[in-house]
This record gives C-alpha cells, structure tokens and sequence, in this order.
C-alpha cells in the first residue's frame, strides 16, 4: 500500500522543551490528513546539546509521553531523536512510536566527533528495521549518513530515514548524500533537518527533503519553516527493483560489533 510521509523541520529553541513542543504542535496544525508517519528532527526538544546530565529524560519521561500522544491523535508513527539516560549514561536516541504505544528505538551509532558527541553520549552498535503497514524502515541520525557501508541495503528495508541537525557549512554534502544513499540502496529516503542558529553558533541548512529510489526529489524545503509531505508507492519500488535488479549483485560482508 502507498504511506503518506510528513517530516517537519523549524528553527529548534535551545535547550528549551516546552517552547519546543508548543511550536511543534502549532505547525501539526497542518499536517494533512491521512499521514502515516510524521518524523521530527534529532534532538528535536532540545537542539544538538551535550549538556545530556540536564536535558535527558528517561523511557517514561515527559516528551516520551507526549510522543504517544501525538501518535495516537493524529492515527500516525511519531518519529525523532532525543536525549535519553539509562542508569548513568546518556543516548542519542531515535524513538519509533506507534498509534497504540509501541514504541522502537534506535541508538545513534557514528557519534559527531567534531562536536564532541562521542564524550557525552554512548553509541549504539545495533541497526535496527522498524515494520509499519507493510514497509520497513531503516532508521538513522544525522553523521551515520556519512557511512554507506552502515546504511547498506540487505533487501531487508525500503526507506531510510535520517533525524538530523546538519550545520549549514556541510549543506553541499547533506544534499548529496541524501541523493546517494537513496540511489545506491534503490530505497525511499526522507530526511528531516534543522534550520536556524543554535546556542553554540552553528548554523542549520535545512534542506530537508523526500527522495525516491532513482533519486528524485518528491518534496524538500530550503531554510524555512514548514512540513514536508509525500505519498510514496510500494508497487513503484518493487516495479523499479523488479526492473534494476542491481542490489543483488551487490558485495556480501558483515559487521563484526
């Protein structure tokens, strides 16, 4: 069956969770209706911190709750990154959650090294394939969209999707790395950035984008605030896969984590 795909992309609030999440639920206004996933930015309650020890919330915290919410308001997966604590350390967290409280997650695995992410938070070493009416995704947070081979296609996913804060700077490789990986993976790929200046001056491109499986750009906005939607078509993909049987001639290795 075809899926309706909204990402939404704003100017995150430093650090501040409520203002975030009012301004979230303001541009839910104009979700259309019938979306079957609506997907949210990394650390879309918080922008790109490392100030983990204050902002993380566990499981059961307030913006896990609010996520279910959300989910079961609008009939829709509702998907993105936030801080999360488990015992005394700290993840960069994709939750995954549906219309009846299931919730999946992911663990960033390529910490940001740049930023100093990987002395804050503790990598995931686990890919992880969320199933939603019939298609599967493959969930993914901003750097790990640098590593093709993390991002391979074992004909076991049709979208990727990526959560991201990608600094202005790097536009060029944002938008080229979306293309890419959609192309070489012969997969959906929405991608769901940031736009504005955060609390460390780093400024965000948005850019963020839907993209088919040959590389077109279904929908994308530039650095404004707003909702990106697409309905994308499982018969298409399978069609053009049928067509360029290319993932089969792929190479064949594993990782060793």
């Amino acid at each position: 069956m075809d899926l309706i795909i909204s990402g939404i992309q704003y100017d995150i609030f430093w650090e501040d969770k409520d203002n975030n999440i009012s301004k979230i639920e303001i541009l839910l206004k104009s979700i259309p209706v019938g979306t079957d996933i609506i997907l949210l930015p990394e650390m879309f309650t918080t922008g790109f911190s490392m100030n983990a020890q204050k902002l993380s919330e566990t499981m059961e915290g307030y913006t896990v709750q609010w996520m279910k919410k959300v989910s079961f308001q609008f009939n829709a997966i509702v998907a993105g990154s936030l801080i999360i604590r488990e015992n005394t350390i700290f993840r960069n967290r994709f939750l995954w959650v549906d219309p009846k409280g299931n919730i999946s997650f992911y663990d960033k695995r390529h910490s940001f090294g740049l930023a100093k992410e990987n002395q804050f938070y503790v990598n995931g070493n686990k890919r992880e394939i969320f199933t939603y009416k019939g298609w599967n995704f493959l969930p993914s947070i901003c750097y790990d969209l640098r590593f093709p081979a993390w991002l391979k296609n074992n004909l076991n996913y049709h979208v990727i999707l990526n959560v991201a804060n990608w600094p202005a700077k790097r536009a060029k490789h944002w938008n080229t790395f979306l293309v890419s990986r959609a192309i070489e993976n012969q997969a959906y790929l929405v991608g769901v950035n940031r736009i504005g200046k955060d609390g460390e001056e780093r400024n965000y491109c948005g850019d963020s984008a839907i993209i088919d499986f040959d590389g077109n750009v279904l929908n994308k906005l530039g650095e404004t605030e707003g909702i990106i939607t697409s309905t994308i078509s499982f018969e298409n993909l399978q069609n053009y896969r049928r067509k360029y049987p290319f993932l089969k001639d792929q190479d064949i290795f594993s990782f060793n984590y």
